[in-house]
């Protein structure tokens, strides 16, 4: 790889991915990771924008950066793209009444959005919400519609809690799209519709812009296609396979996101 000098050049602003990233979820509110509050904080202070970009979906923004600051982070909800604002938008610009296979945790997001007749069907990780009734109540909506509507908050195979790997919503998200013959509509990372309206947030163009994250595919490979460069760390659910993934590569592997702000702040802060 060219030297961290080149492959950093030029960036202006900084998305980071929250859990895996910041923190693992779970019991208690979760942990965070080593050294990743003190990096936020000098990443902020540095004249890099920031925006907090996650596929987050067993909870409210309120919740989750009630959560954040607990642990100790400076955060604010302005400051974090995630993928239930986006889809209620979408909802109230198409007049789509969704049938909502969530977790309660983030229902509070859908309270304005009529949920009545449904016409579409929204899926996110819905945790122990994931029956056999519940999917087929959402399967039964879809197949009873002329022109079936999937919307999908992310599409994650599986994450990492305090406990261990925990799957995502995308394998069920695939169980409809399969039983269903639809394909979902992807609201979240890695739809490069999301990655702009983080970048736009904070005024900055996809090429002068790195995102920082866990997942190989979701985090680095949507944004690299969007323009944008991407580092991977080695916490949450970084596999070693993921340095030698068949179809996408890193613009660089760091231990943890306090390595990836010293260089950053190294090579960008002038």
């Amino acid at each position: 790889m060219a030297p961290w000098g080149e492959r950093l050049a030029g960036v202006r602003g900084v998305l980071l991915d929250i859990s895996g990233v910041l923190y693992d979820s779970g019991a208690g509110g979760g942990t965070a990771i080593a050294g990743s509050v003190e990096a936020v904080a000098r990443l902020k202070g540095s004249r890099l924008k920031v925006r907090f970009c996650t596929n987050e979906s067993q909870k409210s923004r309120a919740e989750l950066v009630g959560q954040l600051r607990r642990l100790g982070f400076d955060i604010s909800q302005g400051e974090v793209t995630a993928p239930a604002p986006a889809a209620c938008q979408i909802l109230k610009e198409r007049g789509l009444r969704p049938y909502l296979l969530i977790h309660d945790g983030v229902r509070s997001e859908f309270d304005q959005i009529d949920t009545s007749n449904p016409n579409c069907v929204v899926i996110a990780d819905a945790g122990e919400s994931f029956s056999y009734q519940n999917m087929n109540n959402a399967f039964q909506v879809l197949m009873e519609l002329d022109n079936p509507v999937l919307i999908s908050l992310g599409k994650g195979r599986y994450y990492k809690e305090t406990s261990g790997l925990m799957l995502d919503v995308g394998p069920y998200m695939k169980a409809l799209e399969y039983a269903c013959g639809i394909k979902a509509e992807v609201v979240g990372k890695p739809s490069p519709e999301f990655f702009k309206s983080a970048l736009q947030a904070i005024g900055v163009e996809a090429h002068q812009a790195v995102m920082i994250g866990d997942d190989i595919v979701g985090d680095v490979g949507g944004a690299q296609r969007c323009g944008m460069r991407a580092l991977q760390v080695r916490t949450g659910k970084f596999r070693p396979s993921d340095e030698h993934h068949p179809e996408v590569k890193a613009d660089g592997y760091v231990d943890n996101l306090a390595e990836a702000v010293d260089l950053l702040l190294q090579h960008t802060d002038k």
